[in-house]
C-alpha cells in the first residue's frame, strides 16, 4: 500500500494542499472520497467508480501497490469505516491538518449556517489520530495551516519529509480553475478555485465568535483538541533555508 493520507479539519485550506499534490503529477489524487460517499452515494479513484467506504478501502489496501495514491478528507463526519479498518490505518502514511477553530466556526458559519458542534472537526481529528496510533501507524505528522500560507515552501518540504515523498517546488503553483473532484461542491472551494498557490484569504466575518454565542461554544468546545493537535506540529524552521524561503 502506497497511500498517502490527510485528515483535515473543515475550511483548513486542505483543498489547496490537494491541488499542490496533484500539480506534482506523480500520484493518484482522490478528494475527499468518504465525504463524497456519505453525501452523494458514489466516489471515483483509478478511473473507477465506487458505492461503499469498503469498497474503496478495499482498493487502496490491495490494488495500490504499483502506485502512489493521495487522500484528502475532512473531519467534520465520523468515518466509522476507516477507524474499523487496522490496516489501512497502520499501513498508510497519514498526517492531520489543523487550524484554529474560532477561525472554522466562523468560515464554515458563513456557508452553512446549520453547522452542528461536530463541523468543526478538531474532535474527530485527535480520535482518528488516536486510531492510527492504536493500530501501530505514524500519527506524528500534524501540519499548522497557518504555516502552510505563511510559509508554504517550508511546509510542504517538511511534510514531505515527514512521509517519504520527494519534494517537489514546482507544485506549489497551479493554474487557476475549478477542478472536477470538487465540482459538486464548489462553494466550498471557491477560493482555491481562483488561486494560483498557497494564499492567506483576509476576512470580515459578519458572524464570529465575538458576537455569537454559538459559534463561541462550539469553537470553546473544540480548543482542547486544537491545542493537543497543535503541540503535536510540523517544526518547518529547519526547511526554510532548504527550501529557500
Amino acid at each position: 500500500m502506497t497511500v498517502f493520507a490527510l485528515w483535515s479539519a473543515p475550511r483548513a485550506r486542505s483543498t489547496a494542499f490537494f491541488r499542490s499534490m496533484a500539480e506534482r503529477g506523480d500520484m493518484t489524487v482522490l478528494h475527499e472520497p468518504f465525504s463524497n460517499l456519505r453525501d452523494y452515494g458514489e466516489t471515483e479513484a483509478g478511473r473507477r467508480t465506487f458505492h461503499s467506504p469498503a469498497s474503496i478501502l478495499a482498493w487502496l489496501r490491495e490494488e495500490t501497490q504499483d502506485i502512489r495514491v493521495f487522500v484528502k478528507d475532512t473531519g467534520d463526519h465520523q468515518h466509522r469505516d476507516v477507524l474499523a479498518d487496522r490496516r489501512f490505518l497502520s499501513q498508510a502514511r497519514h498526517a492531520f491538518l489543523i487550524r484554529p477553530p474560532e477561525e472554522i466556526a466562523a468560515s464554515y458559519y458563513a456557508l452553512f449556517p446549520d453547522m452542528s458542534i461536530n463541523a468543526i472537526g478538531l474532535e474527530k481529528l485527535c480520535e482518528l489520530q488516536a486510531a492510527v496510533r492504536d493500530a501501530g501507524g505514524n500519527a506524528a505528522v500534524v501540519i499548522d495551516s497557518d504555516d502552510l500560507v505563511a510559509r508554504p515552501e517550508a511546509t510542504m518540504a517538511a511534510y514531505c519529509a515527514a512521509v517519504g515523498l520527494p519534494y517537489k517546488p514546482r507544485a506549489l503553483t497551479w493554474a487557476r480553475g475549478e477542478r472536477s473532484e470538487w465540482r459538486r461542491s464548489a462553494r466550498w472551494h471557491a477560493d482555491v478555485s481562483a488561486s494560483s498557490g498557497f494564499e492567506r484569504h483576509e476576512r470580515a466575518y459578519p458572524h464570529t465568535v465575538e458576537n455569537c454565542p454559538r459559534l463561541a461554544w462550539f469553537a470553546a468546545y473544540h480548543r482542547p483538541f486544537y491545542e493537543q493537535l497543535y503541540a503535536q506540529r510540523l517544526d518547518v524552521t529547519p526547511w526554510e533555508q532548504i527550501s529557500g524561503s
